[in-house]
């Protein structure tokens, strides 16, 4: 089964994207605009597309989604996303946000038939292997990928890369039927490696 994955960036950094098929990564890509990431996807139409980026803002006058609440309570901390006024006003803080939203609207509008999904990859590397504790992020979620075994993997992959392939394998996983939802937020179940 076909997965997508997108680490969320502002405008200038733009989207990491990663393609898994069953425990295969078959492409991945840096520096993806909206128009990308959307054309991509609508070459080869994966059974789902997971974007680390926040589906929607916080209710208005509030800091925080009862979905980042509960995630944070069962999982990990996230940064939590405030309301749309807040992310409006924010300046390039919450650029990432704006962006990931954009790209959730163009997604809807030229794939309405797959689902994408939030998703959280620092959620589902500690699902997959356990909580960071004193080590380095890099180190952590390096680990918890060679964890899942797939093939065709560069040897050397950056934190965007890594997360980009941690919401495509969770997309995957939800279209499987083998993820849980905080709200909006979809998480793989406990290990499965």
């Amino acid at each position: 089964m076909r997965a997508l994955g997108v680490d969320v960036g502002g405008r200038r950094k733009g989207f990491d994207v990663a393609v898994v098929e069953g425990r295969r990564l078959l492409h991945h890509e840096r520096r993806c605009t909206v128009a990308d990431v959307v054309a991509l996807a609508a070459d080869a139409p994966p059974a789902a597309i997971g974007v680390d980026a926040p589906r929607g803002c916080a209710p208005a006058g509030t800091l925080s989604r009862p979905d980042e609440r509960a995630l944070s309570r069962a999982v990990c901390a996230i940064r939590f996303t405030p309301d749309a006024a807040r992310v409006r006003a924010g300046g390039a803080f919450y650029e990432w946000i704006r962006h990931g939203l954009e790209l959730y609207a163009a997604l809807d509008r030229r794939l309405p038939g797959v689902p994408a999904v939030e998703v959280f990859p620092t959620a589902a590397w500690t699902l997959w292997n356990g909580p960071r504790g004193s080590v380095t992020r890099a180190a952590w979620s390096a680990r918890a990928l060679a964890g899942l075994g797939l093939e065709g993997v560069p040897t050397r992959t950056g934190q965007d890369l890594r997360d980009a392939i941690a919401a495509a394998v969770t997309a995957q996983r939800f279209a499987q039927g083998e993820a849980a939802s905080y709200g909006a937020i979809v998480v793989p179940l406990r290990s499965r490696q």
